[in-house]
C-alpha cells in the first residue's frame, strides 16, 4: 500500500511539473511536388504557415523532370542560404528528408551529410524511415549508435517515422530508439502511415511510443469510401486523441503536414488548389492543438 501511495504521489509530481508541449504547425513542400519550389515557398506561406519541412523534389520546368530540393551532395552553405531565403519569407524550416533508408549501404553517408546540411541550415530535424518490406532491426540499432553522437555533435536530432514493415508501427520505432539509448535518435509519428500500411490504431499505438515522440508528420487516413491516404481532418484519425499523449512534453513539437489532399477526389492541377487546402488544414490543426491544450492546461 505504501509502495502504491508513493507511485501516485510521483505521478502526481511529474503531473504538476510537466509543460505544455510547444505544437508547431509546418507544411511540408511535398504537396507541391509537381510545381516550382519557389511557388510552394510563396503558396505555403500565403496560407498563412509560419513553419516549413523540405521534402523532396519539385518540378521547376512545366512538364519536365523533378529535382531535388536538397541534392544529397550539396555543400551546406547551400542549405543555409536556402533556409535563409525561407526565413526571409517568414518561414523557419523544422525539417527535412534524409531521402535514404537507415540500412542502405550508403546511409551513415548520406544521413552524415544530411545531418551536416541541417546544422548548416539551423534545421533541428532531419527524416529517414525504412522499407516497406521491413529491414534488419540490429543493422539499424548498429548505425543508428553511430549516427547519434553526429546528430548531437551538430545539434540536429535524427527521427525516425514508421513506413509499413518491421518498422511499420510507432512501438517498433520505439524499441528501437531506446535499443539506441542516444539523445540524438527520436521517433516522428506518422499516424496515416501506422493505418495505411498495416491498419493498425495509430490512437493505440502512439501510447506506446509517445515518451520518444519529438515530431508528426501529419496526415489522416480513410478505409472507406475508399483506401486513401488524405489531409489532416479529411480521414478517420481522431487527432485530439493522437496529440493528447504528447500534450505535456514541454517541448517543441512539429507538425509537419505531408499530405493536404481531400479523399475519393482528383488532386488540384493548379497551385492555387494546394494553397486552398493548405489554408484549411492549417486552420482545422490550430483549432485541435488549442482544444487539446486546453484539456491539459
Amino acid at each position: 500500500m505504501a509502495c502504491s501511495s508513493f507511485d501516485a504521489a510521483s505521478l502526481g509530481a511529474k503531473e504538476k511539473e510537466a509543460r505544455p508541449t510547444e505544437f508547431q504547425i509546418a507544411c511540408m513542400t511535398l504537396p507541391y511536388s509537381q510545381f516550382p519550389l519557389q511557388r510552394a515557398l510563396s503558396g505555403i506561406q500565403s496560407a498563412g504557415f509560419r513553419f516549413l519541412a523540405w521534402g523532396t523534389t519539385h518540378r521547376e520546368v512545366a512538364g519536365g523532370e523533378r529535382v531535388p530540393l536538397m541534392p544529397v551532395d550539396a555543400p551546406t552553405h547551400l542549405a543555409a542560404d536556402l533556409a535563409k531565403q525561407c526565413r526571409d519569407m517568414g518561414l523557419q524550416t523544422l525539417m527535412m528528408f534524409s531521402t535514404i533508408y537507415p540500412e542502405d549501404p550508403k546511409g551513415v553517408e548520406v544521413l552524415t551529410q544530411r545531418i551536416k546540411q541541417a546544422a548548416a541550415a539551423d534545421i533541428p530535424q532531419v527524416l529517414t524511415f525504412g522499407h516497406t518490406e521491413g529491414g534488419s532491426r540490429a543493422l539499424w540499432v548498429e548505425r543508428f549508435k553511430q549516427l547519434g553522437p553526429i546528430a548531437r555533435d551538430h545539434g540536429v536530432l535524427l527521427v525516425v517515422k514508421q513506413h509499413g514493415g518491421s518498422t511499420g508501427t510507432g512501438e517498433a520505432c520505439a524499441e528501437i530508439v531506446r535499443e539506441v539509448a542516444d539523445e540524438g535518435i527520436q521517433v516522428n509519428y506518422d499516424a496515416g502511415n501506422v493505418m495505411d500500411y498495416l491498419n493498425v490504431d495509430p490512437i493505440a499505438d502512439i501510447r506506446k511510443c509517445a515518451d520518444v515522440v519529438h515530431s508528426f508528420c501529419m496526415k489522416d487516413h480513410r478505409n472507406w469510401p475508399v483506401d486513401q491516404d488524405c489531409g489532416p481532418g479529411f480521414g478517420e484519425i481522431d487527432h485530439y486523441r493522437l496529440l493528447h499523449p504528447v500534450a505535456l512534453t514541454g517541448r517543441r513539437m512539429p507538425l509537419c503536414c505531408e499530405n493536404l489532399f481531400a479523399p475519393a477526389l482528383a488532386r488540384p492541377d493548379k497551385p492555387e488548389g494546394i494553397d486552398a487546402l493548405a489554408r484549411h488544414v492549417r486552420e482545422y490543426l490550430e483549432i485541435v492543438v488549442q482544444g487539446v491544450q486546453t484539456q491539459v492546461g
